[in-house]
C-alpha cells in the first residue's frame, strides 16, 4: 500500500514537473539574458568594439551548438538547398547583425538594465508581427487571445513610459558617498541620447521578433532541425 502511494506521488510529481518545464526554462532564459546584457555592457565599457563582441559571441555559440547538432540531428540532416541557405542567411542577418548590432549601440546610450527591460517587449512585438503575417490568429472572444492583446498593450505602454520618463536618482544606503558624483555628472547624463538609444534597442527587438517568426515557421524540410539551423546561421552570418 505504501509503495503504491509513493509511486502515485512520484508519478504526479513527474507530471507536474513536465508541465512546469517550459516555464522553468523561460525563467532561466530571462536570468541568462539579463546576465548576458550585464557582461556585454561591462565588455563594451572596457573598450571592446561591439562588432568584435558580436563575432565572439556567435562564434562561441556555434562551437557550443555544433556537437549537439551533429549528435542529435545526425540522422535527420536536411539537404542544403537554395531556399534553406537563403533562410539561414536571412536569420543570420536579422538576429546577429541587426538585433545585436543595434541593441549594443542602444546600450551605449542607455544601460544594460534598461536594454534588458526594453527587450521584454520582444514577445509582444513577436505577437504583432505574427498577426500581421497571419501566423497567429486572434479570436477576441477567447480568453487566450484577450490575454495576448492586453499583455501587448501593457508591454508597449511600459516601453513608452521608460523611454519618455526618467525619474530622479535614488540614493541607497550604500551609495550616499557617491551622491556628489551623481550631481556633478547629472549634466553629462542628461546629454546622453536616451531616446535615440531606446529607438535602437526597439529596432533590435523588432529584428529579434522577426527572427522568431521566421525561425519557427520555416519551410517544411526544416521543421524539427532547430539546433542545426541555429548553428548554421551563426556560422554563415
Amino acid at each position: 500500500m505504501g509503495d503504491d502511494e509513493q509511486s502515485n506521488s512520484g508519478g504526479r510529481f513527474g507530471v507536474m514537473m513536465k508541465k512546469l518545464k517550459p516555464y522553468l526554462l523561460v525563467v532561466s532564459l530571462q536570468f541568462g539574458s539579463a546576465g548576458m546584457y550585464i557582461i556585454s555592457m561591462a565588455t563594451l565599457n572596457h573598450g571592446m568594439n561591439r562588432y568584435v563582441l558580436i563575432v565572439y559571441r556567435n562564434a562561441t555559440a556555434a562551437l557550443v551548438l555544433a556537437p549537439f547538432a551533429l549528435v542529435l540531428e545526425r540522422k535527420t540532416r536536411p539537404k542544403m538547398t537554395i531556399s534553406t541557405f537563403f533562410n539561414i542567411m536571412v536569420l543570420g542577418f536579422l538576429e546577429p547583425v541587426i538585433d545585436q548590432g543595434f541593441t549594443y549601440l542602444g546600450m551605449k546610450y542607455t544601460s544594460a538594465s534598461f536594454a534588458s527591460a526594453i527587450m521584454n517587449a520582444v514577445p509582444s512585438v513577436t505577437f504583432v508581427i505574427a498577426v500581421i503575417f497571419r501566423v497567429e490568429t486572434v479570436k477576441i472572444k477567447e480568453v487566450r487571445s484577450q490575454a495576448k492583446v492586453i499583455g501587448t498593450l501593457v508591454t508597449f505602454a511600459g516601453a513608452l513610459l521608460m523611454t519618455l520618463y526618467k525619474g530622479p536618482v535614488i540614493d541607497l544606503l550604500w551609495s550616499h558617498k557617491t551622491s556628489s558624483h551623481h550631481e556633478s555628472s547629472s549634466s553629462t547624463t542628461s546629454n546622453q541620447h536616451w531616446i535615440a538609444g531606446t529607438l535602437f534597442i526597439l529596432l533590435g527587438s523588432v529584428a529579434w521578433s522577426s527572427f522568431y517568426v521566421l525561425q519557427f515557421n520555416p519551410p517544411s524540410p526544416q521543421r524539427g532541425k532547430r539546433i542545426r539551423k541555429s548553428k548554421n546561421f551563426m556560422i554563415y552570418k
